[in-house]
């Protein structure tokens, strides 16, 4: 059974269907998710170059884990799930590809060299689930509204265009440049999020100013359930 599909007969049957969503803790026998992620970063790249080809635009990237890559393999670029074309192993670098659709939908039209960006490999199918469902597929850029230094914590407040699935809970689950983070003070169009010393530190976050955009993945069992109710 499809994970969401078992999350959300749960969900409109209650429990006579736990069975079904005891089956996602079995998430390596589903045949029908073919790559995953969690919001878990793994490390942080850093872009070497950038080529327009047409419409596509070509990335660039060092990474600490380069020598794991393989061609054709998916992982995600600040929320962003793309595709490694080719590897480079005296420069210890990959390359991804970005199509005019991606470039409109997300922030990598900004991206330059020099710019550090957030990485995760697909989830392994004996890998730990510390993050929520992330699938790579960012549904629009959000802009950084504020960022508050707490002496210990940081509070950012993000704003994005309202839409069918663009929902958010209280302490529900929101992937910001492919981190996984709780939002708390939810509106239509916006919420907060704290960031702690580590996540600070190994992610670029500690780059994240007032006005810059933001690639957003809204929770996908949200945008199911909205869907089912009309949102």
């Amino acid at each position: 059974m499809c994970l969401n599909v078992a999350v959300l007969d749960t969900l409109r049957n209650g429990p006579s269907n736990i069975l079904a969503f005891n089956h996602i803790k079995h998430i390596h026998h589903i045949p029908h998710i073919k790559k995953m992620f969690t919001g878990i970063i793994e490390a942080l790249g850093t872009i070497t170059a950038v080529r327009t080809e047409g419409t596509n635009r070509h990335f660039t990237v060092q990474s600490p884990f380069f020598s794991e890559l393989q061609i054709d393999q998916s992982v995600s670029h600040d929320g962003v799930c793309l595709t490694v074309v080719a590897l480079d192993a005296a420069a210890g670098t990959h390359t991804v590809t970005a199509i005019a659709e991606t470039l409109q939908k997300t922030n990598l039209g900004s991206w330059a060299e020099g710019r550090q960006v957030n990485l995760e490999r697909c989830l392994a199918a004996n890998g730990r689930f510390d993050g929520h469902i992330v699938q790579g597929h960012v549904d629009l850029a959000a802009v950084c509204e504020s960022v508050e230094d707490q002496n210990g914590s940081w509070l950012y407040r993000f704003r994005h265009e309202t839409g069918p699935g663009r929902v958010t809970v209280e302490k529900g689950s929101i992937c910001i440049n492919g981190v996984s983070l709780t939002c708390f003070n939810s509106t239509d169009d916006g919420f907060s999020v704290a960031i702690i010393p580590y996540t600070y530190e190994h992610t670029t976050f500690q780059h994240l100013r007032p006005g810059d955009a933001v690639n957003l993945e809204f929770d996908i069992v949200g945008k199911y359930v909205a869907k089912l109710l009309g949102r």
